[in-house]
This record gives structure tokens, C-alpha cells and sequence, in this order.
């Protein structure tokens, strides 16, 4: 990704980012001071140690969970990338080792990869976000073409035989990092683990208005800073824990880079003809 279409995507995520974490800071402090209107500062005043031991438990407890959860999803993020990126070196890899076939096997062969990359450009990378296993399917079957073309050549002396071998291998390679990709595309964080987080979140949040805190202005900012924080981790969680759809997204580069590899390729065969 170059410079000038990184700067217009951090600016649009950036743009959506401070509005949402604003109203949720704007909420910790309405709860706040709806809570200051029930109970007076001075009934919390003779509890502050107890709560500042339960507010460290908790809290402590809350954040290791965010943490664990912030490096499961970021692991998953990482891996998203590795595989597209060693799905479009194996797709670069077929495309030039299938050169060394019979013509038809090898325009066959480069033809399928061809059509494969576009639409995995065009449709797949909408359909990983979207769960839409239908398009996913569908762009599988051009590498069924593929491997119609490479069961149906008929290598012709020693040299295509030892080649053909290497276009089977490879051709393994890039389906099982298909595999991978869809299968990281696929990986959600459970719905229970989801429903843990938020309700720790309102708990570690609703237990800091516990606290008797003065002036009040003090104790707004506590509320304010912390739901924010809290809020932007979640933020954070959900929009890695789909690497195809979001703000932080696997990008296509790879795949766009080895669909400029597939013209540059043909290109410099038909002037070699």
C-alpha cells in the first residue's frame, strides 16, 4: 500500500474511531452522574479501601482477559496476512514453472490462474468478509481447471516429466494456503467470550463510581478516560477479529502484485515467440 492511499484509510478509521470512543466516554460519565443523583458521596466515603481492593481484583482480572484476547485476535490477523502473501508467491511460482510444459498444458494452466487471481481480487475478498461461502466455492473451481489442465498434460521427455513434478507440488502448495486463508477468513471469536467481554466491561466500569472521589471533576475523568479506554480495546478486538472486513484488513498487494507478475510473464513470453 503506498503513502497516498494509506494516509486517506488511517484518516477515514481515524474519523470513525473519536466519534465512538467521544459518545462512550460521554456515556461512563452520564452513568456517573446518574449514579451521583442516587447515592450520595457520602455513604461511599467509609467503603473507599474496600473498593479500591475489589476495583484492583477486578480489574486486574479484566485486563489480563483483554489482553489475552487482543493477542489471540492479532495472531489471527498475522496469520491472515502470511497466508495471502504465501498464497500469491505459490500462485507466481505455478504460473512460471508451468511455462516448461506442453503449450496447451501451459496456457491451460496460466489461463486458470489467471482468472482465479481476478476473481479472487473482484469477489473473494467481499465474500471472506461476508461469510459468503456460495463465492467462495465458485471461485474454487477455477483451480479445479487447473488441475484438469495438469492431469490431462502428457509430458513429452525427461525434462517436462522432472517439470510436471514440480508443477504438482506447487500446485499442492498454493491449495493447501487457499485452505489456510479461508479457514483464518472463517475464525470469530466465540460468542461467549464476546459476552464475557462487555459485561466486563460495564462491570469494571459501573464499579468505579464506587468510589468517593473529590472534587467530582476528578472522579467525571476517571469515568470518562476509563470507559473510553475500555472502549477502544474492544474496538480494537472486533475489528481484527475479521482480518477481510474493517479498518485493519489484510491487504490485497500480494494478489495484486501477482496478477502484475502474470502480465509482465506473458508479456515477455509473446516477445521471446
Amino acid at each position: 500500500m503506498t503513502e497516498s492511499t494509506a494516509h486517506p484509510h488511517w484518516v477515514k478509521a481515524t474519523a470513525r474511531l473519536v466519534p465512538l470512543l467521544a459518545v462512550f466516554s460521554l456515556l461512563g460519565i452520564a452513568g456517573l452522574c446518574a449514579f451521583r443523583e442516587v447515592v450520595s458521596v457520602d455513604s461511599l466515603r467509609g467503603a473507599n479501601d474496600s473498593v479500591g481492593n475489589y476495583l484492583q481484583t477486578i480489574g486486574g482480572i479484566y485486563a489480563v482477559l483483554l489482553a489475552f484476547v487482543v493477542f489471540v485476535v492479532w495472531g489471527q490477523f498475522n496469520d491472515s496476512r502470511t497466508y495471502v502473501e504465501r498464497e500469491a508467491t505459490s500462485l507466481v511460482d505455478l504460473h512460471r514453472t508451468a511455462s516448461g510444459l506442453p503449450p496447451a498444458t501451459r496456457d491451460d494452466i496460466q489461463a486458470a490462474l489467471r482468472t482465479y487471481v481476478d476473481e479472487v481480487l473482484a469477489k473473494e475478498w467481499l465474500a471472506m468478509a461476508k461469510r459468503d461461502e456460495d463465492v467462495l466455492e465458485h471461485v474454487g473451481t477455477h483451480l479445479d481447471h487447473v488441475w484438469a489442465a495438469i492431469h490431462a498434460c502428457k509430458p513429452c521427455n525427461e525434462c517436462q516429466h522432472t517439470i510436471y513434478s514440480e508443477v504438482l507440488s506447487r500446485f499442492n502448495d498454493l491449495t493447501d494456503m487457499r485452505t489456510s486463508r479461508l479457514t483464518s477468513s472463517r475464525a470469530r471469536i466465540p460468542l461467549m467470550m464476546k459476552f464475557l467481554l462487555y459485561i466486563g466491561a460495564l462491570i469494571v466500569i459501573g464499579s468505579i463510581y464506587l468510589m468517593a472521589v473529590e472534587p467530582f471533576w476528578i472522579h467525571v475523568v476517571m469515568a470518562g478516560a476509563l470507559s473510553g479506554a475500555v472502549a477502544h480495546i474492544l474496538y480494537l478486538i472486533v475489528d481484527l477479529d475479521n482480518a477481510f472486513s474493517g479498518h485493519l484488513v489484510v491487504s490485497k498487494e500480494a494478489f495484486e502484485r501477482a496478477r502484475r507478475t502474470f502480465e509482465r510473464a506473458t508479456h515477455q513470453f509473446d516477445a521471446a515467440a
